[in-house]
């Protein structure tokens, strides 16, 4: 088995947190996002082989087997991460689902923590152009979002402008299904603070946002359009 490389590319970028002790941070380049076939492609390069379907099915039937026993009341301990149901709220002699809530946490396994320690990171410097994502919350500055309710999504140059096929904002599922926002649900388009609706028909679960967009100036766009993402949980 050959050996396996890890690389990460970072760019350093002005801080706009709030009561930040530092001016600048590094936010990472992303490379798009790696879907269920994007991971059993990856396997097959490895083990040739063996066949898509069955690769497909075994991945599919882990996620089951997790889901099964994280929702038991077991932790998860794979070596590369540890996941374990953890309850949020208030509590009291009932449980209330509008006020309480489960939520699964992860976190590094020792074998993730070891690859992390092996990765090369390549800091691209400084760009005054860079396009992030910084953090999307509720008007509540809350973490978690409610399908129907105000997002509120800040960063750098995400302003949705341009011309080219692809443009927008984005919400995409776990299982890679891509969903356009429509330009009437965003209240606010403005390059370090985008303000939309959640689309009211979202199941709760994990999702990615994703924006695309060509900005760069109120008078200029990039030639090709650049894109951000972030991942956000629904509740």
């Amino acid at each position: 088995m050959k050996n396996i490389s890890y690389r990460l590319n970072v760019q350093s970028t002005d801080c706009n947190f709030a009561n930040a002790k530092q001016t600048k941070h590094f936010v990472l380049v992303s490379s798009g996002v790696a879907d269920m076939n994007r991971i059993v492609s990856e396997i097959m390069d490895v083990k040739p082989g063996l066949e898509r379907e069955t690769v497909e099915a075994v991945l599919r039937l882990e996620q089951r087997i997790i889901k099964k026993l994280t929702l038991n009341g077991l932790r998860i301990n794979n070596g590369l991460f540890s996941a374990v149901a953890s309850p949020k709220g208030y509590g009291g002699n009932t449980w209330n689902s509008t006020k309480n809530k489960i939520n699964i946490k992860l976190t590094q396994g020792a074998e993730w923590r070891e690859s992390i320690q092996n990765t090369t990171i390549n800091v691209l410097g400084p760009k005054a152009e860079v396009m992030y994502i910084d953090k999307v919350t509720d008007v509540n500055q809350e973490p978690e979002l409610q399908a129907g309710k105000v997002a509120i999504v800040t960063g750098n140059y995400i302003k949705i402008n341009g011309t080219n096929d692809g443009i927008g904002l984005f919400i995409i599922s776990s299982d890679g299904e891509k969903r356009q926002i429509a330009k009437e649900m965003i209240a606010v388009n403005k390059p370090k603070t985008i303000t939309f609706v959640v689309p009211a028909d979202l199941n709760p679960g994990e999702y990615f946002l994703q924006i695309t967009t060509q900005y760069v100036s109120s008078s200029t766009l990039h030639k090709e359009p650049r894109t951000a993402e972030i991942p956000v949980t629904l509740k």
